[in-house]
């Protein structure tokens, strides 16, 4: 019975944190294993040979960069930079996301073009703006090294090596990339302890007051949407001509008839054409989300703090997305102190393979 009472406390405070989200949206739940597409089945010697092509320089047209050199495994799997890096001469648009638990995304890239891990592997590398390499001489270098082909032959029964299996192995490589055990996993799996006080008042306000989970939910705190927010345009890049040039480019390629006056970013709708997903962005995963700055599609904040701003005053002008939250400074460190302690995995075991 003492037992019974000393525990009323605790269960009470857990039901005050996880009532409010689920009134207000979906529920939060703990990482579970990764499920591979049949299409693709993991095996170590698939996932080594990803790492080895995702770090091979030669993936780039003059051979200077690799996956890596816009997701760098220290931080995170981004590149700690507003828009991501670029080919020599140009200038990219957006903002690296972080690849830590891309297996969970229905979506992927901050417009939603690919919808799985084997169709975004060669975007990049034919991007003319980030990797600029040509599909068929890539398919050549990779089968000029007689270690590549050993592999791929052991991986596929073929050593041919094609765009079509190096993607195949780089997203097999990627689904290893997930963040496990985090105090929110613990403290979700029964762990009362796992979250700090000022962590569990800041899930509270997660889940309740700050309408977090009305779009973070699930596994990987998202919700496969898509939502206007109306962020600002990044005045130092909005007045680069290098990255007015990528913007023309990306419209053009994707039909917007209007590509040669566009002074921002479409987001969504270069895909869709539908004018509610017009400056519409996939909603990312909070997980890792200290070590993934600078935020949003384009970079705009560079802190935590902005960010929190940004959705206490109900976004960016004119959005119809979000409304304001009218959170104290005190609730706004709670959140803070959450989102740092909170989202924060194991380190991911990890080795940099020898390139052949």
């Amino acid at each position: 019975m003492l037992r019974s009472k000393a525990m009323l406390p605790v269960l009470l405070l857990i039901f005050a944190i996880l009532l409010p989200g689920m009134l207000f949206a979906g529920k939060l739940e703990p990482i579970k294993p990764v499920a591979a597409p049949r299409f693709n089945p993991m095996s170590a010697e698939k996932v080594e040979l990803g790492k080895k092509i995702f770090f091979d320089r030669r993936l780039s047209g003059d051979g200077t960069m690799s996956c890596a050199t816009c997701h760098i495994p220290e931080m995170a799997f981004s590149d700690g930079e507003a828009i991501s890096l670029n080919y020599p001469t140009t200038r990219n648009w957006r903002n690296a996301p972080t690849l830590i638990n891309l297996a969970y995304n229905r979506y992927l890239f901050h417009d939603g073009r690919a919808e799985s891990m084997e169709d975004q592997a060669l975007f990049p590398i034919l991007s003319a703006f980030e990797m600029n390499q040509n599909l068929d001489f890539l398919e050549e270098e990779l089968r000029s090294e007689p270690e590549y082909r050993k592999e791929f032959q052991k991986v596929f029964g073929t050593d041919d090596t094609t765009r079509e299996r190096i993607a195949l192995a780089i997203a097999a490589f990627e689904r290893t990339l997930v963040s496990q055990n985090a105090p929110l996993d613990r403290f979700l799996e029964g762990d009362h302890t796992a979250l700090s006080e000022p962590a569990q008042k800041g899930l509270a306000i997660f889940t309740g007051k700050g309408k977090c989970t009305e779009c973070h939910y699930g596994m990987n705190l998202i919700d496969d949407k898509f939502h206007a927010l109306n962020v600002p345009e990044h005045p130092e890049f909005n007045k680069d001509p290098r990255v007015a040039a990528t913007r023309r480019f990306v419209a053009k390629f994707y039909n917007y008839e209007a590509f040669r006056t566009l002074q921002e970013d479409p987001g969504r709708y270069l895909i869709t054409k539908k004018d509610e997903d017009w400056r519409a962005f996939k909603t990312p995963t909070l997980r890792e989300i200290a070590r993934t700055g600078p935020y949003m599609h384009n970079g705009f904040f560079e802190t935590l703090d902005q960010v929190i701003d940004f959705f206490d005053q109900g976004g960016g002008s004119g959005t119809i997305a979000l409304k304001p939250l009218g959170l104290s400074r005190e609730e706004k460190q709670y959140l803070k102190a959450f989102l740092l302690e909170g989202l924060a995995g194991e380190p991911i075991a990890f080795q940099f393979p020898r390139i052949p």
